[in-house]
């Protein structure tokens, strides 16, 4: 496998939007240049029916990208193979631009728990993970893309820094990374680190994708903790950063995540839009920025 060259054949993306089933018509009707669309697989794993019907139908007019939350890749554990082995015939059914994973674990002991659980960046943690990540990739017969973890707590045991951790994966097995800049902002302010630092380390060769999302504060917390709720417009600080991480790394193929409070299709794409205008002009951010002081 040589990640390289398959991350060059990932057609020509810009803006996309996670696929909500109200928006169906909408999307399918629409014909926004570089739009693509992303969903979960877990809510495609069927034999047939309308779901899968309505996902061929998109994919015959917009780019499609999987972005998975359950192969649990920090577990300790492999990856389920009858749970691989049912994703990767829809990745071969559908055959999505991007793949991706969260850098977390939701499996223990036979159970899955609704959560993406943070762990300790050890030695061991790595080579557990790039070897998951690895069988990940060779089920799949391609490179997926890993998805830096949004923080609420200070987790004790490190052995890396989060950049280098991720940097050593991609080094590792050809992965991508999957950033999602609001994580990093969230994460930042929960811990106390410096975001644009932060960014600015990234190694943006590796960069496969980008996630824009709204958070909400977490008013019964007495530290006025930051969740990663997606159930708001993207902020002006994750817009700051976004366009600070597209004149560190290029335009990558970035897409605006909404889960909860989801408005109208095109409330969703005038959100799309602005993205899009960040990866053409970066300063556009900061013109758009000062014309709304």
């Amino acid at each position: 496998m040589n990640p390289d060259a398959d991350r060059e054949m990932v057609p020509e993306l810009t803006a996309g939007l996670g696929l909500k089933p109200q928006h169906y018509d909408a999307a399918l009707a629409c014909t926004a240049q570089g739009l693509w669309f992303e969903v979960h697989p877990e809510n495609y794993l069927v034999a047939g029916g309308p779901r899968l019907k309505w996902l061929d139908a998109i994919r015959k007019h917009h780019p499609l990208s999987l972005h998975g939350v359950s192969l649990s890749l920090a577990a300790d554990a492999r990856p389920d193979t009858v749970h691989l082995s049912r994703i990767g015939n829809l990745v071969r059914q559908v055959d999505p631009a991007l793949v991706s994973e969260h850098l977390a674990w939701s499996f223990w002991n036979g159970v899955y728990y609704p959560d993406l659980l943070p762990f300790p960046r050890t030695r061991e943690a790595l080579m557990r993970i790039a070897s998951n990540i690895s069988i990940t990739q060779e089920a799949l017969k391609r490179p997926i893309a890993i998805e830096n973890p949004s923080h609420y707590l200070v987790v004790d045991g490190h052995d890396w820094s989060e950049i280098d951790f991720l940097a050593e994966l991609t080094r590792r097995t050809g992965c991508g990374l999957l950033l999602d800049v609001n994580n990093v902002y969230i994460s930042a302010q929960n811990l106390g680190f410096d975001a644009e630092q932060y960014l600015d380390s990234v190694p943006a060769r590796a960069i496969m994708e980008i996630h824009l999302a709204g958070h909400s504060a977490d008013h019964n917390s007495e530290t006025a903790l930051l969740i990663d709720s997606h159930d708001t417009p993207v902020s002006a600080p994750v817009w700051a950063l976004y366009s600070r991480l597209i004149r560190h790394a290029g335009p990558k193929p970035t897409l605006i995540e909404r889960d909860g409070n989801v408005p109208a299709f095109g409330a969703l794409m005038d959100e799309r839009d602005r993205a899009a205008a960040v990866m053409l002009d970066p300063s556009a951010e900061f013109k758009s920025l000062a014309k709304a002081a």
